[in-house]
Parts: structure tokens; sequence; C-alpha cells
């Protein structure tokens, strides 16, 4: 990639991370306005965008099918994402929880394990967050952070690599046996591609917390990442819990056949719900609404 191309390839990443809050706008716009974007585009770039909105909000009402589905039958539902840094694990995980609601579709987004974490039995820290009845849970990053980052970064020995690839099977198993499905996802992104997303990070300031010193390192040990990978993907890939790779390099492709292939997962379909009528308000004659005071009013600077 020359260095124009690469600029030209920055540009239009830092263009597509604001198709983010424009998704949001729905409401208030039409998929030609959003087609439109924040910059001149080509009319091929503009019918891609229309395309891809289109879907995404027709697979988004799909998903709150699945969702009344989850909760009238009590499935229990664990998915994780797993990927490289800047794969766009982030990006399709909020897809699809932009318009469920949070008391049924959760992420689990765990930190680095304290000092008593360390001590406990590995999968224990991950128990709680499992689902109960008529709930989804959506992992960003999982216990294959073993397999991973503490393989890769020195942050586990040799024998417990070796007890997590006896364990998982047998955890991810006893999950299946208790009625919790897991569904498992690699968002796969070239060497290439994640260099230019981090570019990208870097030149903007609104992304730069996501760069870690780790995330720094990860770019350096790409090639013992994919080895761990592919470890990871023979060891763990069972008929109970399959991994599934996702091809993340186009960010909005990849979330459009994820969200796709995670509604083919389960048999959901149209709920019943009864009619919803707004009841009259109840009025009194004795009731007066006290004015605020001022001093605890917000400015209206805008």
């Amino acid at each position: 990639m020359n260095d124009e191309e690469l600029v030209r390839r920055i540009h239009r990443e830092l263009a597509d991370s604001y198709d983010e809050e424009l998704e949001l706008e729905i409401e208030d716009r039409t998929i030609e306005e959003l087609a439109e974007g924040v910059d001149a585009r080509s009319e091929q770039d503009k019918e891609d965008r229309r395309l891809y909105f289109r879907e995404l909000f027709r697979l988004q009402a799909e998903l709150v099918k699945l969702q009344d589905w989850v909760v009238a039958t009590g499935h229990k539902v664990v998915i994780l994402f797993e990927g490289r840094d800047a794969a766009g694990k982030g990006g399709v995980i909020k897809r699809i929880t932009q318009r469920l609601n949070p008391r049924v579709c959760r992420v689990a987004a765990l930190p680095a394990p304290n000092d008593r974490e360390r001590t406990q039995w590995y999968f224990q820290r991950y128990i709680s967050h499992l689902p109960a009845a008529g709930e989804i849970v959506l992992f960003d990053r999982s216990w294959y952070n073993r397999a991973g980052v503490e393989r890769v970064m020195g942050f586990c020995t040799d024998d417990q690599y070796e007890e997590f690839f006896r364990s998982a099977p047998e955890f991810e198993r006893m999950l299946a046996r208790s009625g919790i499905q897991l569904i498992k996802y690699w968002f796969s992104i070239t060497d290439e591609e994640q260099h230019m997303r981090f570019l990208s990070r870097i030149h903007d300031p609104l992304k730069q917390w996501k760069l870690s010193p780790m995330d720094l390192e990860s770019r350096r040990r790409w090639e013992d990442y994919t080895k761990a990978k592919e470890i990871m993907l023979e060891r763990t890939h069972i008929p109970e819990a399959p991994w599934w790779v996702v091809q993340a390099v186009d960010k909005k492709k990849a979330r459009l056949n994820c969200i796709h292939h995670l509604l083919g997962q389960m048999p959901y379909g149209e709920v019943e719900h009864s009619p919803i009528s707004l009841p009259e308000r109840v009025r009194h004659d004795d009731y007066f609404r006290r004015e605020v005071s001022s001093e605890i009013v917000v400015p209206e600077v805008y």
C-alpha cells in the first residue's frame, strides 16, 4: 500500500466511524440522507451505504423478534466475540445491542483479573455473568484470553495453558448440557488492515483511548498471535460449541454477515403481543404542580 492509498483509507476509516452516530438518527433521517454521508463520495459508495443501512435496520428488526422469542421461551444464550485488536468486535456488539432491551441482552467485558481472581479456578469469574432464562449475554473477549493474550504475553505458565485446553471443551459441554447455547465468533483481519486501523486510531483524538500499550505490543507480536489463534481454533472447536470465523476486513459487511449468521443459529419466530392501549391519565382537582427552583435547573446553553 503506497502513502497516498494509506492516507485515503485512513480518511475513509475516519468518515465511516461517524456512521454509528448517524445510525441512531434513523427516526429523523431517511436512508437517502444517511447515504450522503459526511463527505463527498462516489455514487457506488453511496449505493453501498444505502444497502448497508437498509440491511442493518432490517436485521436489527429481526434481532428484536429474536429477543422476544428468547424471553418467551426462556432460552439462554452466550455469544463470544474474539479476534485481534481493532478487528471490529466492539462495532458488531454495538449494532446487536443498539435497539435491544439491556435487561435482556447485556454485554460482559471483564477487566484484567485482580489478585484474588488470579487465585480462583480460571473460569470462576466468568460464571456470574452467565445468563438466566430469557437472557442473552455477549462476551467482549472471554475465557479465551488464556489461549490468546495470556499465552503470547507470558501471563500464564505452560501448565496453566495446557490445563485450559483440557478444561475449556469440558466447561463448554457443561454449559450446553445445562441448556445454555454457546456461539463463538472469531473476527479475522489482515496484517495490513490492522496496521491501517491502528494508524486511524492514532490520528483520531476520539479513539486514541482505544490504543493501550498492550494493543501496541500485540501489533509487534502479530505472528505469535497468529500461532496462538490457530492452536486455539484447532483445540476448542467442538460440536457443542463450534467456532465461526467472520471475515472482518470490511467492517460493514462483517457486521451484517455476523448478525445474519447469528439470527440463523436459533429457531426464533414471531411472538404474539397483546394490543397496547394508552390509559387515560387520572386527574384530581386538588392537584397542583409545583414550580421547580431555578437554582437546580440545568442552564439551557443550547
